[in-house]
């Protein structure tokens, strides 16, 4: 079905991730992908940090970035339950990647250059799922973050 009047303002938001401890996902989402926190909603038993990518440049107060939070595309909202981070028998959380429960796959980041990105998510550590020079896709790559789940990274321009 075409958009339509009725549709034109629907924007994709933002995905929801669970992640165990979220000082750790903070710092891979906001140290290694170069994302922004845009605001911080502690409840009694989670905390949810939504982040995004900042290309305008612009330096937006807390209160900028907390109004305009629901207003941009391509959000990222990390939900923390309370103690999963210092809780020894946690088992984590399902990546939608394993059976049994496949589902979620991954999320995807554009980048100049995939091997140069690559090279930098080497040097931080990052862990891979699947480097360029494997299989048959040789222009993406899919690295994990601390809870295992799936990012993709594409190039910006894909070149044939």
């Amino acid at each position: 079905m075409p958009r339509t009047a009725e549709t034109a303002s629907f924007k994709f938001n933002h995905t929801m991730l669970r992640v165990k401890d979220p000082k750790v996902s903070l710092a891979f989402y906001q140290d290694v992908l170069g994302m922004d926190l845009l605001s911080v909603k502690e409840f009694s038993d989670f905390t949810l940090y939504f982040l995004a990518f900042n290309h305008d440049g612009k330096d937006l107060t807390a209160e900028e970035k907390e109004q305009t939070r629901f207003s941009r595309e391509g959000v990222l909202e990390l939900t923390h339950n309370h103690g999963t981070e210092s809780d020894p028998t946690f088992q984590g959380y399902s990546n939608g990647n394993t059976d049994p429960g496949r589902g979620f796959g991954h999320i995807a980041i554009t980048v100049d250059d995939v091997e140069k990105a690559c090279e930098r998510f080497e040097r931080l550590g990052v862990a891979f799922k699947k480097r360029p020079s494997d299989g048959k896709m040789r222009h993406i790559a899919f690295i994990l973050d601390p809870d295992g789940y799936w990012i993709e990274i594409v190039p910006g321009v894909l070149k044939l």
